[in-house]
């Protein structure tokens, strides 16, 4: 991350991403690690992270294991060391959930959730 500039809106101040050197371009980087652009001058790189919404943060993800069903999960925290989730609790304080520590930037194992996903409340079969 040699480089790498902390890029925070300037409504609010919060934190949303980075810009990175990319030769004489720079390069939009959102909080999970992903590149938002390509190479691309500084003000467009700006622009692009002051449109980011966090709402995302506090959506539901899917985490994909291999031989297993994709786990409903919330993210919990995000630096540039990791990436921690936990299955989610539907709201609840009282439900017991598993926490998973991935790498930074987020591997593709962890995904938003598609409509096609189970909702986590409707039950099949009978």
């Amino acid at each position: 991350m040699d480089g790498w500039i902390e890029h925070r809106r300037p409504g609010d101040r919060e934190h949303v991403g980075w810009i990175r050197p990319a030769g004489d371009d720079w390069v939009a980087v959102s909080l999970l690690g992903e590149e938002l652009t390509g190479p691309v001058d500084w003000l467009a790189a700006e622009e692009v992270l002051d449109d980011v919404s966090l709402a995302w943060l506090g959506e539901v993800w899917m985490l994909e294991r291999d031989g297993a069903a994709a786990l409903r999960v919330r993210l919990v925290e995000l630096t540039p060391e990791r990436v921690v989730v936990q299955t989610d609790d539907f709201g609840a304080v009282d439900v017991p959930v598993e926490r998973f520590e991935l790498p930074w930037p987020a591997p593709s194992a962890l995904r938003p959730r598609r409509t096609d996903d189970p909702d986590g409340v409707t039950s099949f079969g009978g």
